[in-house]
């Protein structure tokens, strides 16, 4: 066997969603079209998950959720974490409310710790990776309690979510390209609190370009076009990579993550985490990603560019 060009961790997010979600996550794994999940604990079908996870052999980490749905303490009640309702404040409610300076961060801390002994719990094991739902665990002050969290834990690797050629993809809506601005401005600032309490993370980061609709045999290669020019230079390599594991040996394959979101999608009352499901998991875009991770083009595509998929646990 050649050896591989580039470590590949293509990572289903949302495990445990619902049990569609998760059938769906579980046969892209076995077609090859994944290596990797992220599990939601405080998801309805988060039981469920764990023990496919099992059934299966399938790498697991924590996707640590504080943005949808119920929370897993149980000392979070009138929570500035928590709306009237009880549920947490939203993807963009959560960011308000850090920005208006009403988040307390001892509770993100309480609600992290809880989440990675449920996973515990329900695994069997500490989690191989723990990145954030929606993103969240690169805001400010959330970054630092979360390392902290990682370190305590003795969890090695999370995500940082900057993705090379970004900023060139002008077939994403003007929304979501703000957001991604957002999200990769937030992740930059974030890679001097992991390092300094020794999270690890891989060279490269792919899919905030190729969810949805957007996820197509041609658009996948363009995002692990980047990988591979890392992989053969040097130059390129020391201006893609933010990680701490950066190559110091021109010989080491470049390490990389894929975000996707397959699954077969979520029936209406039927999922979620607490809220029932929201329109994302409704969607058939999510079929769309599990029918094109799996499509022979892109399993031969990694065969031929001598793509390795494997987990965070192999590194």
């Amino acid at each position: 066997m050649p050896q591989p060009k580039v470590k590949l961790v293509v990572t289903g997010d949302d495990f445990g969603y619902c049990e569609r979600r998760n059938q769906g996550i579980v046969d892209c794994f076995k077609t090859g079209g994944i290596s990797n999940v992220s599990l939601l604990v405080n998801a309805v079908s988060a039981e469920h998950a764990a023990d496919l996870a099992k059934r299966n052999h399938i790498p697991i980490g924590l996707h640590a959720n504080l943005s949808e749905g119920l929370p897993v303490s149980q000392d979070l009640k009138g929570s500035t974490l928590l709306n009237k309702d009880g549920f947490f404040h939203g993807k963009m409610g959560f960011r308000e409310a850090l920005q208006c300076g009403q988040l307390k961060m001892s509770e993100v801390e309480a609600e992290l710790r809880a989440q990675v002994n449920r996973f515990c719990e329900l695994v069997g094991h500490v989690p191989y990776h723990m990145d954030g739902h929606q993103h969240v665990h690169v805001l400010p002050e959330v970054r630092e309690v979360f390392a902290q969290v990682l370190s305590d834990f003795g969890i090695t690797y999370t995500r940082v979510p900057i993705e090379p050629g970004l900023k060139f993809c002008t077939f994403l809506p003007p929304h979501l390209r703000d957001f991604n601005a957002q999200v990769e401005k937030d992740a930059l600032e974030s890679i001097e609190v992991f390092h300094r309490y020794g999270i690890r993370w891989p060279d490269i980061y792919l899919g905030l370009s190729t969810m949805g609709k957007n996820m197509s045999v041609p658009n996948l290669k363009r995002a692990l076009s980047f990988t591979l020019e890392a992989s053969l230079d040097d130059s390129v390599t020391s201006s893609l990579i933010q990680s701490s594991d950066a190559a110091t040996d021109s010989y080491r394959p470049v390490t990389a993550e894929l975000m996707v979101h397959p699954g077969y999608p979520s029936q209406p009352h039927q999922g979620g985490c607490g809220e029932g499901p929201d329109d994302f998991s409704q969607s058939a875009d999510r079929l769309h990603e599990l029918n094109t991770l799996r499509d022979p083009f892109v399993l031969n595509y990694y065969r031929q560019q001598r793509i390795h998929l494997c987990a965070f646990k192999d590194f």
